[in-house]
C-alpha cells in the first residue's frame, strides 16, 4: 500500500528549506560569536532590569502553556482520547505519539550538540556563546518546540470542532505567547525562541503531511471497527464531533 502526503498550506517545501536554512544561519552565526551575541545579551539585561514581581507572575501562568509533562502531553491525550471516543478510532492517538517521538529525537540532540547555557546563569563567562559550555541545554528552546508541535497536533485533531479562529489560534498563538515568556523569564536567550519557532514549524509541518489515516493499523483493530478514518472525514464535512460513546 503506497501512501501519498497530505497537503498542507503553504504547498510545497519550498518554505521547510526557508527554515532550515535560517536555523543554520542563526546556529554558525551563534557559533562564530559574530554581534547577533550582542543582541541576546542586550535583551537579557533589559528584562532582567524591567519585571517587576507582578509581571514575573503573569509570565510564569502564561509560560505553563509550554510545560510538555505538565500540560501539553496530558492536554493532548486527553483530547485524543475524547475524539477518539467520537468517531470510534485509535487515530486520533497516531499523531500524538507522533509529536512525542519527533520532538524526542530532535530537541535532545540539538541541545546536547549546541551546549549552550541559560541567559540566567550569570556566573559564566560569555554563556551565549554555542558549542562551548558542556552542561548547556538552552539552543533551542524545548518549550517553544513543544507548544508548536503539540498544539499544531491539537489544532489540526480539532479542525471542524472549534472555529477556525480558535484553530488558528492554537497553533500560531500560542507559541508566541511562550516564545515571549521565555525570553522574558531569561528562561532562554532571544535566539534560543527563534531558533525553536523554525525547528518546530518544520517539525509541525511535517507532521501535518502524514497521511495518519491510510496508516494500516492491523487486522484486530480492523475487525473491532476502532481503525476507520478520522483526520479527512473531520476536515471534510466541518462538523463537531460529537461524544456519543
Amino acid at each position: 500500500m503506497r501512501l501519498e502526503l497530505r497537503p498542507i498550506r503553504p504547498a510545497g517545501w519550498w518554505l521547510d528549506a526557508v527554515l532550515v536554512a535560517g536555523f543554520v544561519a542563526v546556529t554558525l552565526l551563534l557559533a562564530a560569536r559574530t554581534p547577533l551575541l550582542h543582541v541576546d545579551t542586550a535583551v537579557r539585561d533589559f528584562v532582567d532590569a524591567h519585571r517587576p514581581h507582578w509581571f514575573y507572575i503573569t509570565l510564569r501562568v502564561g509560560n505553563l502553556l509550554g510545560q510538555g509533562g505538565m500540560v501539553l502531553t496530558p492536554l493532548v491525550a486527553i483530547a485524543a482520547f475524547f475524539m477518539s471516543r467520537a468517531r470510534h478510532t485509535v487515530r486520533p492517538f497516531l499523531p500524538f505519539l507522533g509529536a512525542e517521538l519527533i520532538t524526542y529525537v530532535t530537541i535532545g540532540p540539538l541541545k546536547v550538540w549546541t551546549d549552550r547555557t541559560a541567559p540566567s546563569d550569570h556566573k559564566i563567562s560569555n554563556p551565549e556563546w554555542l558549542f562551548r559550555i558542556d552542561t548547556g541545554m538552552s539552543y533551542p528552546s524545548g518549550h517553544v518546540v513543544n507548544t508548536i508541535v503539540f498544539y499544531g497536533v491539537l489544532a489540526t485533531m480539532l479542525t471542524g470542532v472549534l472555529r477556525p479562529r480558535l484553530v488558528t489560534a492554537l497553533r500560531y498563538t500560542i507559541p508566541l505567547v511562550v516564545v515571549f515568556t521565555t525570553t522574558y523569564l531569561s528562561f532562554h536567550w532571544f535566539t534560543d525562541g527563534i531558533a525553536a519557532l523554525m525547528v518546530g514549524l518544520v517539525l509541525e509541518r511535517l507532521l501535518r503531511r502524514v497521511p495518519w489515516d491510510d496508516i494500516p493499523l492491523g487486522g484486530r483493530l480492523t475487525r473491532a471497527g476502532w481503525a476507520g478514518p478520522f483526520y479527512d472525514v473531520v476536515e471534510e464535512t466541518q462538523e463537531p464531533a460529537r461524544i456519543t460513546r
